[in-house]
Protein backbone atom coordinates (compact mmCIF):
# COMPACT_ATOMS: atom_id res chain seq x y z
CA UNK A 1 0.00 0.00 0.00
CA UNK A 2 2.66 2.65 0.73
CA UNK A 3 4.56 1.93 -2.55
CA UNK A 4 1.55 2.14 -4.24
CA UNK A 5 0.65 5.53 -2.98
CA UNK A 6 4.35 6.66 -2.79
CA UNK A 7 4.54 5.54 -6.71
CA UNK A 8 1.61 8.27 -7.27
CA UNK A 9 -1.56 5.46 -7.41
CA UNK A 10 -4.57 7.25 -7.16
CA UNK A 11 -5.91 6.75 -3.03
CA UNK A 12 -9.13 5.39 -3.86
CA UNK A 13 -7.40 2.47 -6.22
CA UNK A 14 -5.29 1.95 -3.49
CA UNK A 15 -7.62 1.48 -1.01
CA UNK A 16 -9.83 -0.50 -3.54
CA UNK A 17 -7.38 -2.94 -3.93
CA UNK A 18 -6.63 -3.12 -0.08
CA UNK A 19 -9.82 -4.40 0.73
CA UNK A 20 -10.50 -6.89 -2.35
CA UNK A 21 -7.31 -8.50 -1.10
CA UNK A 22 -8.20 -8.64 2.87
CA UNK A 23 -11.57 -10.10 1.57
CA UNK A 24 -10.19 -12.47 -1.13
CA UNK A 25 -7.78 -13.48 1.82
CA UNK A 26 -10.85 -14.23 4.98
CA UNK A 27 -13.13 -16.19 2.43
CA UNK A 28 -10.21 -18.66 1.38
CA UNK A 29 -9.43 -19.12 4.83
CA UNK A 30 -13.14 -19.31 6.16
CA UNK A 31 -14.10 -21.63 3.44
CA UNK A 32 -11.17 -23.80 3.61
CA UNK A 33 -11.85 -23.83 7.66
CA UNK A 34 -15.37 -24.87 6.67
CA UNK A 35 -14.13 -27.25 3.83
CA UNK A 36 -12.24 -28.94 6.92
CA UNK A 37 -14.93 -29.10 9.63
CA UNK A 38 -17.30 -29.94 7.13
CA UNK A 39 -19.54 -26.63 7.98
CA UNK A 40 -21.66 -24.58 5.75
CA UNK A 41 -22.61 -21.63 8.03
CA UNK A 42 -19.87 -18.79 8.29
CA UNK A 43 -20.78 -15.71 10.81
CA UNK A 44 -19.35 -12.54 10.21
CA UNK A 45 -18.99 -10.15 13.44
CA UNK A 46 -17.04 -7.99 14.71
CA UNK A 47 -16.25 -4.16 14.00
CA UNK A 48 -14.41 -4.83 11.03
CA UNK A 49 -17.71 -5.88 9.40
CA UNK A 50 -19.36 -2.15 10.12
CA UNK A 51 -16.92 -1.74 6.67
CA UNK A 52 -19.65 -1.91 3.85
CA UNK A 53 -17.58 -2.82 1.37
CA UNK A 54 -15.30 -5.33 2.73
CA UNK A 55 -19.08 -7.19 4.23
CA UNK A 56 -19.92 -7.46 0.95
CA UNK A 57 -16.62 -8.86 -0.34
CA UNK A 58 -16.56 -11.27 2.18
CA UNK A 59 -20.44 -12.56 2.00
CA UNK A 60 -20.40 -12.12 -2.23
CA UNK A 61 -17.21 -14.32 -1.83
CA UNK A 62 -17.93 -16.85 0.51
CA UNK A 63 -21.65 -17.51 -0.80
CA UNK A 64 -20.16 -18.22 -3.96
CA UNK A 65 -18.38 -21.30 -2.73
CA UNK A 66 -21.52 -22.30 -1.45
CA UNK A 67 -21.37 -20.99 1.91
CA UNK A 68 -24.36 -19.64 3.98
CA UNK A 69 -23.56 -16.43 5.99
CA UNK A 70 -24.75 -14.89 8.78
CA UNK A 71 -24.11 -11.23 9.59
CA UNK A 72 -25.45 -8.21 11.79
CA UNK A 73 -29.06 -6.57 10.65
CA UNK A 74 -30.39 -4.96 13.65
CA UNK A 75 -27.50 -4.71 16.37
CA UNK A 76 -24.32 -3.60 15.55
CA UNK A 77 -21.50 -6.12 14.91
CA UNK A 78 -18.74 -4.15 17.48
CA UNK A 79 -18.84 -3.39 20.88
CA UNK A 80 -22.71 -2.23 21.73
CA UNK A 81 -23.62 -5.45 20.08
CA UNK A 82 -21.23 -7.03 22.82
CA UNK A 83 -22.44 -5.12 25.55
CA UNK A 84 -26.14 -6.22 24.45
CA UNK A 85 -25.72 -9.85 24.49
CA UNK A 86 -23.44 -9.34 27.94
CA UNK A 87 -27.08 -7.51 29.26
CA UNK A 88 -29.32 -10.36 28.05
CA UNK A 89 -27.22 -13.06 29.16
CA UNK A 90 -27.41 -10.88 32.37
CA UNK A 91 -30.82 -10.76 32.40
CA UNK A 92 -31.61 -14.58 31.65
CA UNK A 93 -29.57 -15.38 34.81
CA UNK A 94 -31.53 -13.37 36.98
Amino acid sequence: VVEQVLAGEAPAAVAAGFHRGLAAGVVRTASALAREHDCHLVALSGGVFQNRLLLELVREGLESNGLEVLFHHRVPPNDGGIALGQAALADARC
